[in-house]
């Protein structure tokens, strides 16, 4: 993913001089839209399991995209196992149209043309850790608690899934962060005797393990079950730029900005900024501010020498692991971002969000003061 603005030069001589201008001209999110090479034939439907609620919207539309829109669509197998759906002979049918997949063992990530989440926030994180690469454009319809990055309500789905499929759409698209996490393997050296006796002399060796993700809200360092404060080194560039003591730190994406970090404090930063954002958790120190970063920097985070315990880390609420020391987690943005399909445009999708879920600058409305009440 690339963030470009573009420059144009303005050559026209003002009072017959030969200064040139420089004019910036900043890319209008609004002008983001849905564009399909060739018309799309495949469906990915995500919904949150063993939702009860959410099983009349699911056949609805599974329905609606086999036997309307004839679609292929894609469910994951665990999906279909829920009682309340094998058991359903009516819906078996339909089913059986279906292609089913395994987020754990199948590659589906070529074979899908766009997305369908029912739920709330979660399946969109979700849909998003299935694609470790390019991500097909999601539609999330809003059927769960909160629903900030779910625009759509189900109401009128039929007549919003055929402007999807029609190219009639805005679409947002949303910086991931990817993260490597390098682990050191300490290992007990061993040798042999003359009769084949396994030997050990107390030193060690070590070997790296490295593991990668991508990730849509955050990532969380923080103390995990330990009574002792947080102590982690954070890295920008190479460079040591602090010291974290205290209960962790998030780094997030802009769209992560309105998730953990702005219940730890953090500005909320719109989805076609191109940043990253560093927030502590509960820092024991006064002028520990959250701070952005341009999104081009490379992040590293390790255990202080000093740390008195490990630290945890977690990405997207998911994955949870331990980090000891000699371990590092290195994290950029993504070249992969997730193309978020808006209900409107990607600005007015964004406050709405911040009003309606967040209740942004809500106030009860000072009263008029009229020409009789400023004479007291």
């Amino acid at each position: 993913m690339k963030f470009n603005q573009s420059v144009q030069q303005d050559t026209s001589a003002n009072n017959n001089n030969d200064n040139k201008v420089w004019k910036w001209h900043i890319q209008d999110p609004a002008s983001q839209k849905l564009t399909w090479n060739k018309p799309p034939k495949s469906v990915l439907v995500i919904k949150k399991i063993r939702d009860a609620s959410l099983l009349q919207p699911f056949k609805e539309l599974c329905i609606f995209l086999t036997e309307v829109k004839d679609m292929i669509v894609y469910v994951e197998k665990k999906v279909l196992e829920d009682p309340a759906i094998s058991d359903d002979e009516n819906f078996g049918a339909i089913t059986k149209k279906f292609c089913t997949f395994r987020d754990d063992l199948d590659d589906i990530s070529n074979r899908i043309d766009f997305i369908i989440c029912l739920g709330g926030d979660g399946t969109l994180l979700y849909a998003s850790s299935l694609f470790q690469e390019s991500v097909p454009p999601v539609m999330a319809f809003h059927l769960g608690s909160l629903g900030f990055l779910t625009p759509f309500k189900f109401d009128t789905y039929q007549s919003q899934v055929d402007q999807v499929i029609e190219g009639n759409a805005a679409i947002v698209l949303r910086s991931r962060l990817k993260v490597r996490v390098l682990k050191e393997n300490w290992e007990k050296k061993a040798r042999l005797d003359e009769k084949g006796i396994i030997l050990t002399n107390g030193d060690t060796e070590s070997s790296r393990k490295s593991v990668q993700y991508q990730v849509l809200n955050e990532v969380v360092v923080d103390r995990g079950p330990s009574s002792y404060l947080s102590n982690v080194d954070l890295f920008l560039d190479g460079h040591l730029i602090t010291t974290v003591q205290g209960d962790g730190v998030i780094v997030s994406t802009p769209t992560g900005s309105t998730a953990y970090a702005v219940a730890a404090g953090a500005s909320m930063i719109h989805p076609n900024v191109p940043a990253i954002m560093i927030t502590p958790i509960c820092p024991h120190s006064l002028s520990f501010r959250p701070i952005v970063v341009p999104a081009g920097v490379e992040l590293k985070i390790m255990l202080s020498r000093d740390a008195r315990n490990t630290a945890w880390v977690s990405f997207d609420g998911r994955k949870r692991q331990e980090i000891c020391h000699g371990d590092s987690i290195t994290i950029t943005t993504s070249c992969f971002p997730v193309p978020s399909i808006c209900f409107r445009d990607p600005v007015n999708d964004w406050f709405e969000s911040l009003a309606q879920c967040l209740h942004w600058n809500v106030r009860k409305k000072q009263n008029y003061l009229s020409s009789e009440d400023e004479e007291f």
